[in-house]
């Protein structure tokens, strides 16, 4: 156990030396959210971590954690945000980097006040993809990607929880300044030419102090 905790606070530790800059990216199923960070990855040079792919992945691994989060899974119940956290973090040391999108989590309040307590990390922003219902309809049932999950009363029921246990993380940063909030049901190149907006000043800010300095 002594193990256990002592690997936790170094990963810890090594975040907080980096200090690393991290965007929370919330919205909707089928908001668009993956296609929008790999744009962001690829023009801003962010590290795009998706708590879901970080959980499947070590479910997948066989590992002890694996099983323990495969069979929460299949008892239908919700993995401690602990355990999602320090996914996260051992991903974020791993990669080298120091600027990170977070898709898909905080999924709750108790998601974002572990995640805080934890790495001692605020994040710099809230990116939020909104969309309405009707739209993210149509888009996953026009997606036919043979999803189980992509039929009309599941979706409703996602957008529900969606609305449920999400939106309170998103009002709680509103309150901070902290929520960046998209109009996510225009086409793709219109919403990224919105996320560019967001992302683009503090860069063009910093090469003109550095041009005033030299």
């Amino acid at each position: 156990m002594g193990t256990a905790d002592t690997a936790n606070k170094d990963l810890t530790f090594s975040l907080a030396e980096k200090k690393p800059k991290v965007v929370f990216v919330l919205g909707g199923p089928g908001s668009g959210k993956g296609t929008q960070c790999a744009k962001i990855v690829q023009h801003f040079g962010y590290t795009h971590l998706s708590a879901g792919d970080l959980l499947r992945a070590e479910k997948n691994s066989g590992s002890e954690n694996g099983i323990m989060i495969q069979n929460m899974m299949n008892e239908g119940k919700i993995v401690p945000s602990e355990v999602t956290i320090k996914l996260l973090q051992k991903a974020m040391v791993e990669s080298g980097k120091d600027k990170f999108l977070i898709d898909g989590f905080p999924r709750n309040e108790e998601n974002r006040a572990a995640f805080e307590a934890v790495t001692k990390i605020e994040p710099e922003f809230v990116l939020f993809f909104n969309c309405p219902e009707e739209e993210l309809e149509r888009r996953i049932l026009n997606r036919n990607q043979g999803r189980e999950d992509d039929n009309i009363e599941t979706i409703r029921k996602r957008f529900k929880v969606f609305l449920e246990s999400s939106l309170p993380v998103i009002e709680y940063y509103k309150a901070k300044g902290k929520v960046q909030e998209i109009d996510a049901a225009k086409p793709v190149e219109e919403v990224f030419e919105a996320v560019k907006v967001i992302f683009t000043p503090k860069v063009e800010e910093s090469c003109w102090c550095r041009c005033v300095i030299l």
